[in-house]
């Protein structure tokens, strides 16, 4: 490692979270200023039902080469409500365009044997673990034997519907006229993560007919999914679908701001998103990835005091999180104590917060691992100091959220390679937002406040940050004052 230069790894893809509701113009998208921190873009944070409705007819549509079974009939319902919506919606949207619901739906088995393939899209679907739109012929298609159960097991079988929304969303582009041959991939996947987000808002207000979902633990379920199946190397020619926080911000648009929202969405809005953020692992040794450490933890806060300075800095332990405090909780691995003005940090597992995973060998991962997971939670005890010392409240919902979107202003700038020269030599790395983002949607440790407390939406987590790293500091203050 160079001296004086610590890569806390990021990841890179930050842009927005885009939400809705009492707006203003950034990027030429809407930003949400909620003042109801347990609001999820607009709507009340509910948990209980998620998933399939019990008590509704199936649907009568059919599947080409489908076995009837459960997953097909899943996926099948999804595709009813999915075709429901749109139609109902198109001609707002597309006026000069007509509505016409794909016909052509087709199911495989993806263990099936060679001689028992079935071909879509002209490709055979023998070891074919996919779901797909084909514009050729305006056929949807997925594999029911292992893709689509994998999904189901792992965040639920709302991140199927979610999968099947995208791909929907795909044929929405089609017969719109929104995308040619010529169009890049990437703007095509994340216009089709749009349409899917527009139509999971559908489904969190109640219309769907065969399906609901909560706004707490059932978004950030598919959320989740969204990031599991992320592009996790920007170098890989085949990376087309965008890295997670940019498969999340593609979502969010779309609930937030419905498909109007998705037709903004071409190659200069992404590259907008992008900025400068890193979209490489090129010189790069550590591939994103290095040590979190005593050494690189006292060289982070040197840069936290110059990006969000405080007259009176805190002080830092190293000994462990259990801090004996009057006015706050142990939040280990990393405490902040008001009265003390302290940040205590139990190192070792901050580390291990901040490992690779190497165990999770299944096929999707549940949470992305690395060591921006751990970074990004001590940066956030830094930003409830910064609230201390600007005489905030430093429990309730509205504080978890400021320390998320303030280490989002901090994230941001230790993005930029043009940064004065006070701040340090810390720079990020491409692949480890990815990291904060799945911490944010499964603990959101880093949105807690003093007493490690955190609103239940996920979404909003992200939504907090993001507007961080967007806006900077200004906006944190003023959007949950």
């Amino acid at each position: 490692m160079p001296k004086a230069q610590v890569l806390v790894a990021i990841t890179v893809v930050l842009c927005a979270l885009l939400s809705m509701g009492c707006t203003r113009s950034i990027d030429g998208h809407g930003v949400s200023i909620y003042h109801d921190p347990f609001q999820v873009a607009g709507l009340p944070t509910t948990g209980g039902p998620n998933g399939p409705r019990s008590g509704v007819a199936d649907s009568t549509l059919t599947a080409t080469n489908g076995d009837g079974g459960e997953v097909d009939t899943l996926a099948l319902n999804a595709i009813d409500d999915i075709q429901t919506y749109w139609q109902a919606v198109f001609g707002a949207e597309f006026s000069d365009q007509t509505f016409e619901p794909v016909q052509k739906l087709i199911s495989w088995n993806a263990r099936a044997s060679r001689s028992s393939a079935i071909d879509f899209c002209k490709e055979t679907t023998y070891h074919l673990v996919n779901a797909a739109y084909c514009r050729s012929d305006n056929s949807i298609g997925w594999d029911r034997a292992m893709l689509l159960p994998t999904m189901s097991e792992t965040f639920g079988p709302m991140s199927v519907v979610m999968v099947l929304a995208h791909e929907y969303g795909h044929a929405i582009q089609n017969m719109a006229g929104m995308v040619t041959r010529k169009t890049p991939v990437l703007v095509k996947e994340q216009q089709a993560d749009c349409f899917a987000g527009a139509f999971m808002r559908h489904v969190a207000e109640g219309k769907s007919k065969h399906f609901t979902i909560n706004t707490s633990d059932g978004l950030n379920s598919v959320l989740a999914a969204t990031v599991a199946i992320r592009d996790s190397d920007p170098d890989d020619p085949e990376s087309v679908h965008g890295s997670a926080f940019e498969r999340v911000t593609a979502v969010q648009i779309g609930f937030t701001d419905g498909p109007r929202g998705c037709k903004g969405i071409d190659e200069d809005e992404i590259d907008s998103r992008r900025g400068n953020l890193p979209q490489s692992f090129a010189g790069d040794s550590g591939r994103g990835e290095y040590p979190v450490s005593q050494a690189n933890l006292e060289e982070l806060s040197k840069a936290l005091q110059a990006i969000l300075p405080v007259e009176q800095a805190p002080t830092y332990d190293y000994a462990g999180s259990g801090i004996d405090c009057a006015d706050g909780a142990v939040t280990g691995p990393v405490t902040y104590c008001p009265a003390k003005n302290t940040i205590a940090t139990d190192v070792p597992g901050l580390a291990e917060r901040g490992a690779i995973d190497t165990g999770d060998d299944g096929p999707l991962p549940v949470k992305v691992s690395g060591d921006y997971n751990g970074y990004v939670v001590f940066i956030s005890r830094y930003t409830l100091a910064v609230q201390r010392s600007q005489g905030r409240q430093l429990t309730g919902a509205k504080t978890g959220l400021r320390a998320a979107c303030l280490s989002g202003v901090v994230t941001g700038q230790l993005a930029r390679t043009d940064r004065p020269v006070d701040q340090g030599d810390i720079q990020l790395a491409a692949g480890d937002l990815d990291e904060a983002v799945s911490g944010l949607l499964t603990d959101g440790l880093a949105a807690s406040d003093t007493e490690g407390n955190t609103v239940p939406s996920g979404f909003s987590r992200v939504d907090a940050f993001r507007a961080g790293v967007l806006n900077g500091e200004t906006t944190c203050m003023s959007r949950y004052s």
